[in-house]
């Protein structure tokens, strides 16, 4: 491989990780909403970098590696644990880009990144307000987010869908349902 096809094929590589982190809900999250401190975009862009190096340290990666790194990265800089089942789906993105890098595939690289792009979803937290008394004493409070992701383009069969929001929704969400302890019972829709 020439030099220059190979630095072509790096950037393309580098692409698609944007594109998979740009994409990926639980990033842009702690991104806008600053869980990584005030340095939250910077951390993200650097989040980029980390993983191609990551990728090309460690050739033969399994899935679990590869979403067990990010899952660190996550914690660690963001402080937040991802637990909405996009860990394996973006691991998934990662590592079929980087089969197609080792394989010198460029073209199949860009049509991936473009997937992902034209996938890509916009999305909002909002704090979700509950009427329940609260208990002056409690230092640790944690507060309920609301997800909505809406599509920025044309979503195209194929690559790695993203996961539908799920859970209950705030509407349907009854008074008596919120126990003294926060927690919400969850009944089956009829």
């Amino acid at each position: 491989m020439m030099a220059g096809a190979g630095e072509d094929l790096r950037a393309l590589f580098r692409a698609g990780i944007r594109a998979a982190l740009e994409a990926w809900p639980a990033l842009q999250i702690a991104v806008e909403n600053g869980f990584g401190g005030v340095h939250s975009q910077e951390k993200a862009e650097w989040l980029g970098g980390a993983v191609e190096e990551y990728f090309f340290r460690n050739a033969d990666l399994e899935l679990d590696e590869v979403e067990d790194f990010l899952g660190e990265l996550m914690t660690n800089e963001f402080d937040t644990v991802v637990e909405d089942g996009s860990l394996p789906q973006v691991s998934q993105q990662l590592q079929t880009m980087f089969y197609h890098f080792q394989r010198g595939d460029g073209a199949t690289m860009k049509e991936l990144a473009s997937h992902i792009t034209q996938r890509k979803r916009r999305v909002r937290a909002t704090a979700l307000s509950t009427d329940r008394q609260t208990d002056d004493d409690n230092a640790d409070s944690a507060e309920e987010m609301e997800v909505t992701a809406t599509n920025d383009g044309a979503a195209t069969g194929g690559v790695c869908p993203q996961p539908e929001p799920s859970g209950p929704d705030p509407q349907t969400i009854k008074e008596e349902d919120i126990v003294e302890d926060g927690w919400t019972i969850v009944r089956r829709k009829k």
